[in-house]
């Protein structure tokens, strides 16, 4: 059965609650001071079956001192009642929920006039007349209105057949997003423990899920549900739901919280938005004006950073803006938002999320993000998809980020990324998403990075990784450093060789005296074998006294860097060849020593014929490149 959420709107005592009882019989006070008072303060519920669709009510208050709480209920509705009373006509609160109701994007309704036995029919076309003055021009103007009195029952089965009507009118609601619950009420129930209920307003719950309470990140399991008062093992979007959940105290548990699939939803305190100024408002918004959000079912103090030329947004204007929350919200693009002034509260904004993970914006890139922005306002998913992939910059998003900052399923999110890669403006590093253009840039700086480095060392090899890495990667993650490395290797303008990076074009052009210097160094190491000598040794030993230090060692690199010269510790250096020899008579030494090929320190000194000086940096050497094991005093060749 299709469920559609109809939400009551008007002024105080204009009948909202006496019309629920009438088409469902059911008193939607709950609250004894709303009983004792005779006037509601806080939500209340009831829901009607009319054969193929189930209407579930949220019946709100009317007075002006409690429209907070009818923003915590208003912005899961799909349809609203309007409803004004014969005896008074449109009144400051009938206008103030009719412009949260346009603010909140709410697309269908009607307007219903109570009442009607209270009054004459001159006042009554009086009060029509004052009704279709105020809905001309807006969502409502060709809306139904209906006169009824919820005392006597006149009109109310026409009402039925009309709100039917509207009913099956409502579109499906997307299945692209990931569930989730604004709680607009939590409470104990004996034997059963907290229980939440809100509108579903995405996705669905299962009995037995594990879910999580954002924005406090806790873990809750759902023990039961029930939809209109039925208990159900699945609530699907669009139905009033209450959760019994497991693993939380309901002291815990605050109104503006959501419910969402665990790790897949994240909170934030800066949003990026467009938002409309009521003409009503009394100025304009201005940047740093401190102000009340009404997101979902919560309710945040924010100061606003407006993103236009100017700096203000004028009564009846519209503009981009940031808002930076006092305390963190779970939000998503597209979402919808009341803005009302900080003392007294009024409603004088609204508007629609365009990204709900932004970051604060300096003046000189102000431009380039009212230009993204715009973008976003009419984008499709690629572009979206794109455009905040892009606005990460060189950080690059993972796949577990983008599924937060959109709210979209896997499936949805899947096919976004495939049509954004296809489209050549977002490339993925191994489940890390950069935007192309982030992408050319780092790959233009490495290759322009490493053509520096050669200029300024043109006889070193090239320039190690990590050096690399942390020059030009230190915002990147891991995998967008290989990939650009494997996408400039691809195109051949790089060459990787182990730790050392080069250009492609890049070859080492040596002087007749450097490579003499190097054929001598290279001599003094040979004929020396396993009796290295220290560097200092070596220079002296070679004639390169002449020599700066500096310049020796970028020689003496070349060696290293062509595998001549291995490094045992940070100051000796043994011929490679020499090395191989000792590690094939080992071999054959412990062969011959099966099946124990244990070796200790003066037998290890015999076969190579060192002193203690080389053997036991030799056998520490071994030991770390698992040619040996140590084994007490001895020591096992693998």
């Amino acid at each position: 059965m299709k469920s559609i959420i109809i939400g009551t709107a008007g002024h105080i005592d204009h009948g909202k609650t006496a019309l629920v009882r009438a088409l469902t019989g059911v008193d939607a006070d709950r609250l004894p001071e709303e009983k004792r008072r005779g006037i509601t303060i806080d939500l209340g519920f009831a829901e009607l079956d009319l054969e193929d669709v189930r209407l579930g009510f949220i019946d709100v208050p009317g007075h002006e001192r409690f429209v907070k709480n009818m923003l915590a209920g208003a912005h899961g509705i799909d349809v609203v009642a309007l409803v004004i009373a014969a005896d008074e006509g449109v009144m400051p609160q009938t206008r103030e929920h009719f412009d949260i109701c346009r603010l909140l994007g709410v697309r269908r309704g009607l307007v219903i006039i109570t009442k009607t036995d209270t009054v004459d029919e001159e006042l009554l076309a009086l009060v029509r007349a004052e009704a279709e003055e105020l809905i001309a021009s807006s969502f409502l103007e060709d809306a139904p209105i209906l006169c009824v009195s919820a005392r006597t029952g006149v009109g109310i089965e026409e009402l039925k057949m009309a709100l039917r009507e509207v009913a099956l009118q409502v579109p499906a609601r997307s299945s692209e997003m990931v569930a989730r619950l604004p709680v607009d009420r939590a409470f104990t129930m004996r034997g059963f423990g907290a229980v939440v209920t809100g509108t579903l307003v995405a996705g669905e719950i299962a009995e037995g899920d594990e879910m999580e309470l954002l924005p406090a990140s806790v873990r809750v399991r759902v023990r039961g549900l029930q939809v209109h008062g039925s208990q159900v093992r699945r609530a699907v979007a669009g139905e009033r739901t209450a959760v019994n959940l497991g693993g939380v105290e309901t002291s815990s548990i605050e109104r503006g919280m959501m419910l969402a699939p665990v790790g897949r939803l994240q909170p934030t305190q800066i949003i990026d938005a467009q938002a409309d100024v009521l003409e009503s408002a009394p100025r304009p918004l201005r940047s740093r004006m401190r102000v009340r959000v009404h997101l979902g079912a919560a309710e945040v103090l924010a100061r606003i950073r407006v993103l236009e030329e100017g700096g203000e947004i004028a009564p009846g204007a519209g503009g981009l803006l940031q808002l930076r929350l006092e305390s963190a919200v779970v939000a998503l693009p597209h979402e919808r938002f009341i803005i009302r002034s900080y003392s007294p509260s009024r409603t004088i904004a609204g508007g629609r999320i365009l990204d709900a993970y932004a970051t604060k914006h300096r003046g000189r890139e102000m431009l380039q993000t009212r230009t993204l922005l715009s973008t976003l306002m009419t984008a499709d998913k690629a572009t979206e998809f794109a455009v905040f992939v892009e606005t990460a910059g060189e950080r690059g998003l993972r796949r577990a980020e983008v599924a937060a900052r959109t709210g979209w399923t896997d499936e949805v999110l899947e096919e976004t990324a495939n049509g954004a890669r296809e489209s050549g403006k977002v490339i993925e590093a191994d489940g890390v998403y950069l935007g192309s253009e982030s992408f050319e840039r780092l790959s233009r700086a490495t290759l322009e990075e490493v053509e520096a480095h050669h200029k300024r060392e043109p006889l070193v090899r090239g320039l190690l990784r990590e050096t690399l890495r942390e020059r030009l990667f230190t915002h990147a993650a891991p995998e967008i450093f290989r990939s650009v490395l494997s996408h400039l290797e691809r195109t051949g303008a790089l060459r990787s060789e182990k730790e050392i990076v080069r250009a492609a074009t890049h070859h080492l052009s040596l002087s007749a005296a450097d490579v003499a210097l190097r054929d001598r160094l290279e001599t003094v190491y040979r004929q020396a074998a396993l009796e290295a000598p220290t560097f200092d040794e070596a220079l002296t030993r070679a004639d390169a006294a002449k020599s700066s230090r500096e310049h020796v060692r970028k020689i003496f690199q070349l060696l290293i860097d062509d595998c001549l010269l291995v490094r045992v510790n940070p100051d000796l250096f043994f011929y490679r060849a020499a090395l191989d020899d000792l590690i094939a008579r080992l071999r054959e030494y412990a062969a011959q020593h099966e099946p124990e090929r244990l070796i200790d320190v003066a037998t290890f000194k015999e076969i190579a014929g060192i002193s203690r000086k080389y053997a036991i940096p030799l056998l520490e050497y071994f030991d770390r490149e698992r040619i040996t094991r140590r084994a007490g005093d001895k020591r096992v060749i693998l």
